[in-house]
Parts: C-alpha cells; structure tokens; sequence
C-alpha cells in the first residue's frame, strides 16, 4: 500500500542482440526504458551513439490495417461478441511465433484488398446509377441519342422548368420551320426536343430563351437512350455481383476472426517494442539504454541481463531525479479500486505518499452515505459482480468495477441504518394492499426526520477527514525534517480549531479566558509571521487569518453535501413511490415506482461519484498530495482480444 520503490538500470549489450534483449525485455513485463534526449543533447554522447531505428510506421499501418479488416468481418458477416467479449487463452511461444502472424497478415492484406474492390465498385455504381437516372427521362425518343440533325435540319435536346406552356411554344414556331415536343416530364422540368431548319435555329432558340430551354448534350453516347438504359441494367447487375462476391470472402474470412485478433494483440506488442526500440541508444556495434525497473523485480532482471552477457547496473535515484521517476502504486484488494481516481486526478510525486490507502475508507464511506439505500447496494453489487466475473476485464476496468463492489456495500450497510429500500417502497406497497398498514422499515435515523443529526455527522466527518489530510502532511514533514513548518502550519491550526470547540462548550477557560484558543491564536501570529518583516508581518497576518479561516471552516462546510444527498436521494425516491401509489393498483404501483426508482439510481450513482470526487480532490488532497507523478509503462504484452500464458524461461 504505497509507491513502489524504483530501481535506475543503466545496460550495455551488443547490437547483434538487440532482437533478443527486446523479446526478453517483453516477456519481463517489468523495465521501463527511457527516453535518451537527455544524452543526445550531450555532444560527448551525441558523437558516439545515435538512436536506434525502428519499423515503428510500418507496425502502425498494419494494425490499422487489421483493425479495418476485424471491422468489414463485424460488418459484413454480422459478427457480434454479445455484452462481454470472451478472451481466448494462448500461450507465449504461439503470441510471438510467426505461423498465426504469417496467417493472419494474408487474411488482413486480402480483406483490404477486398474493401478497395467494394469501395471501387461503389463508386462505379453511384456514376452508372447517375448515368442512369440522367437517361431515363428520355427513354421514350426513339432517336440516337448522338444525333445532331441532317444537311439542313439540326435536333435539339433540352430541358424546361416543369410546367412550361408546351402548346404556347409550338404556336409560337409555327412560323418557323421547326417542331417541338415533349419527352417527359417531373415535377422539377420537362424534357424535349426541338427539330428544325438550320436557317430557323437562332430564331426559335430566340423564342425559347425566355422559357429557360437549356440545351442537354450526351457526348461519347451512341444508340438511343432506350439502348443505352438496357446496357446500363446490364453493368448494374455485373457491379452488384461482383460486389456480392467480395462480400461474401469477407464473409468467409470470419474463420479468420480469431486469427485476427491474435495478430491484431500481437502488432501492439510489436508496436510497443518498436517505440522502445527507438530508445536505445547505439553506434552499430554496441547498444546502451538507461530504464526503470521495481526494486522488487530486480531479481529477474538481472537474472535475465547476465544470461545475455550484458554489462549493466542499477542504482537508487537521486532526488533530483525525482520528477523523471515512473510511479507505479502498489495496493492490496479494497485500496486499489481507488486508483481509478489518482489516476484521474494526477499521480502522486514518486518521493511523497500514495492517497489510496488513506483515502479509500473516506470515498466509501462517503458515497454509501450519499446513497444511503439498501436495494440500491445490492444492485450495484450485484451489477459490479457480474462485470468482473463474465468479462473478466483489465486493471483500468476491474479497478472501477470493485470500486463500484465496495460503494454498493457501503450503499447497503447505511441504507439498513436509514430504512430505505427504494425509499420508501416496502411500506408504501403495503399500503396500497391493505390501506391500513402501519408498516414501517426499521431505521436508526432517518434523513428526513434526523435532519439535523445527519447534518452534524456530516461536518464531524469533514473533520476528521481534514485532520487526516493535516496528519498526513505532518509525517510527511517530520521525515524531511521540517519541524518547525509541521508546528506552525498544521499543529497551530489543529490547537486554534481544537481551543474554539473547547471555548463554545466552555472548556479550558481560566476567568472567561479561552486558554487554548489564545495559544493557538499566539502561536499563529508568532510562527506564520515568523519569515516577514516590518509591516509585511501585518499583512501576512492578515492572510493567513482570512484565508485559514475561510480555508477550514469552508473546507469542512463542503462536507454537508452528505447529507445534502442523502436527503435528494431519499425524497425523490419517496416522491416516486407515493405518486405510483395515488393509483391503488400494485402492478402500476410496481412498475411507475421501479422507472422513478431507475432514474433516481442513475441520477445519484453520477452525483455522489462526482461529489465524492469533490471531496476528495479539493478537501482532502489539498493538505498533503504532492501530484505530477509520471505514469509507469513498463515494455510489456497488453493484450485486448487474448489472455497471453507466460512460460518460464
């Protein structure tokens, strides 16, 4: 329960074995190699050595190849992995081995080359479907659609706005040696043909001008549209066969799925290994890289590194490489649910204190406060229960589901204290079966009875968990040594909120004088004054006195949110349950109570996590948490399709 110690490595190989270090490296799952700007930028080192180079671009394009292989499957083939994707187990040597790759990676590159024919192919589709639709309004002219006219007559296609006066035109080319006629027509044109003496064209062009006549032209087109419309037909039922085909091998290639997802798991690993690859340092004959590794894994570590004939050595780190430290935090089964929300917020500074463990009990507690109901524990239990157990899901996962495991029996145990199973719903179902039930849950207290209580309880655990995040920052400045900042910031506040409560209850007065208030008030003008002079210390006083006060007693106020939720929770609840008994009938009752009581559990599951977080993030971790800690991500086999089996070596 605490932040892992690490360990510095410093190895130096030969570059021939840099296959074999990776691999080893892998199956560890331990080592962390970092970043070597910092000795590039040195021109001793920079002359020496460069980075190594990677495959890195080319493993990348292949999972995004893979991964819009598994998509056409799931698309075409209809593939479904209900609610929760099963996790086949394989073993290490055949997640690494080459025969499964070579499979997959034909079936990956032939899938693509598919969804390229598709795509093609519908865009073929969308020109002959256009091509289409352009020619059938003229289906009915049975004339070469490529004519232009004779020696002396010319042919004219075009269209109209729908709704042009046609018998208007033709009266009007009657002077003319011309005819029009009417094709077809839509709702939005008409369509025609306008025949005439090539001596008469610009004047009966003249005469259509003002009815918008736009001239249409089908070049490269030969027979009539009737013709053309049948050749069309006949590419549209080859394009849909074709695709149909390419369909159906992606559908085929579903027998691959598995295969897939191995090699989908196994190009990330190889991805992974390619971004450290680019870490190392080498000048084509020897290679060098600095990591991190758990002191605790140092044995395995440099098991492996002596078998490879490595010179290496490893070291604790210095202070003032604190901040390049990765953090990894170490909890046991009811802490390490707390890690969804440090990581969240910010992991702790390797060299400070890992908030799980003291935090854990307080986020807990605290939202089952909030919730304060007994069927509602038991459905997140139960909800929480069935995750881990059917999907078996990963840390990040699993971290959330247990915490949601924990809060739901926090949940249980305060809504047994406060009678509520689903507000009020047992003695109001009674009641809409015999209307003279005096049934009651039994409760120890009671949000809307015991307002006040609850609301005191509520700022006594504010209390006590501000003055645990005050403990926590004076051990922490106990072990640095800084004495005289523990007395005078923590223990001067601890002694003037101590001397108020004595001092409002009468307590520790010596003829009306509060004796520990005013030593805590002295104490607090001499220690927090201590570092400024002059007329500096007045408004540093000053400061300190609004912003401490202010500080606390805000701080602590925040906490009546507890019972500020307990209270919503439980009204609307009961609001439900009474407005679904105004209708005397059990089965409505049953159902208009369970959708208001769905609602309400939705709407406080959201809320309490949120305010909880508040409580946490702002009240407490302000009075110890040193964040900015920089993730640990070790070189390691992560997998989202399989569970890969390590063997050892």
């Amino acid at each position: 329960m605490a932040i892992v110690k690490m360990k510095k490595l410093r190895v130096m190989t030969m570059a021939s074995q840099r296959d074999e270090l990776l691999r080893g490296l892998l199956h560890l799952g331990c080592v962390e190699i970092s970043e070597p700007d910092g000795k590039l930028a040195d021109p001793a080192w920079a002359a020496l050595l460069k980075r190594e180079s990677s495959r890195l671009v080319s493993t990348r394009n292949e999972i995004a190849d893979v991964n819009t292989a598994l998509a056409a499957i799931k698309k075409y083939a209809q593939v479904k992995d209900g609610m929760f994707m099963q996790r086949q187990p394989v073993s290490e040597e055949e997640f690494l081995g080459r025969g499964a790759v070579e499979q997959a990676r034909t079936v990956s590159r032939r899938v693509g080359e598919l969804l390229q024919t598709i795509s093609r192919l519908q865009s073929e589709e969308s020109r002959l479907l256009a091509r289409q639709a352009s020619l059938a309004p003229w289906k009915a002219l049975d004339m070469p659609l490529d004519a232009e006219g004779t020696a002396h007559v010319v042919y004219r296609m075009g269209v109209c706005p729908a709704g042009t006066d046609t018998a208007a035109v033709k009266a009007e080319l009657r002077e003319l040696a011309a005819a029009f006629y009417e094709i077809s027509s839509d709702r939005q044109q008409s369509y025609c043909l306008l025949i005439c003496h090539k001596a008469d064209e610009a004047a009966a062009m003249e005469i259509l001008r003002p009815r918008n006549f736009s001239v249409v032209t089908f070049q490269g087109t030969e027979g009539t549209a009737a013709e053309n419309l049948d050749k069309l037909s006949r590419q549209l039922a080859e394009n849909h066969e074709a695709q149909e085909r390419a369909t159906q091998e992606i559908v085929q290639s579903a027998e691959a799925k598995d295969a897939l997802r191995l090699y989908a798991d196994r190009l990330n690993a190889d991805a992974d290994r390619e971004t450290n690859t680019e870490r190392l340092l080498t000048d084509g004959t020897i290679l060098f890289f600095e990591g991190w590794a758990p002191a605790d894994t140092m044995k395995q570590v440099s098991a492996f590194l002596d078998r490879l004939g490595c010179a290496w050595e490893s070291e604790d780190p210095t202070e003032e490489e604190y901040p390049q430290v990765p953090v990894k935090l170490k909890n046991n089964i009811f802490s390490r649910c707390m890690n969804v929300v440090t990581e969240m917020y910010s992991l702790p500074a390797y060299n400070s204190v890992d908030p799980n463990p003291l935090m854990a009990p307080f986020f807990i507690l605290f939202f089952g406060i909030m919730m304060a109901d007994m069927a509602y524990g038991i459905l997140m239990v139960l909800g929480a229960l069935f995750v881990l157990k059917k999907s078996k899901p990963r840390e990040g996962t699993r971290n959330f589901m247990e915490l949601v495991f924990w809060c739901g029996i926090s949940t249980f145990i305060v809504g047994a204290m406060t009678g509520g199973f689903f507000g009020d719903f047992i003695p109001q179902i009674l009641k809409v079966i015999n209307p003279n039930s005096t049934f009651e849950m039994p409760a120890l207290f009671t949000p809307l009875n015991d307002t006040v209580a609850i609301m005191l309880g509520s700022l006594v655990l504010g209390v006590i968990q501000v003055f645990t995040g005050m403990g926590v920052s004076v051990v922490k400045k106990f072990r640095r040594g800084q004495y005289i900042d523990a007395l005078f910031d923590e223990f001067t506040w601890w002694i003037i909120l101590g001397g108020t409560v004595l001092a409002i209850f009468g307590i520790g007065t010596v003829k009306g004088v509060p004796v520990v208030l005013v030593i805590g008030i002295l104490m607090l003008v001499f220690g927090g004054t201590r570092e400024a002079k002059g007329f500096g210390k007045v408004t540093k006083l000053v400061g300190l006195v609004y912003n401490g006060v202010t500080g606390y007693f805000s701080d602590i106020l925040s906490y009546v949110r507890l019972m500020a939720l307990m209270l919503s929770g439980s009204v609307i609840a009961q609001v439900f349950n009474t407005l679904a008994a105004t209708f005397g009938n059990v089965i409505l009752f049953i159902i208009i109570s369970m959708i208001g009581n769905a609602l309400n559990l939705a709407l406080n599951l959201l809320g309490c996590y949120v305010h909880d977080l508040r409580l946490q993030c702002l009240e407490f971790f302000n009075r110890f948490y040193e964040e900015g800690g920089k993730p640990y991500k070790p070189l390691a086999i992560q997998t989202k399709y399989v569970d890969v089996i390590k063997e050892e070596h």
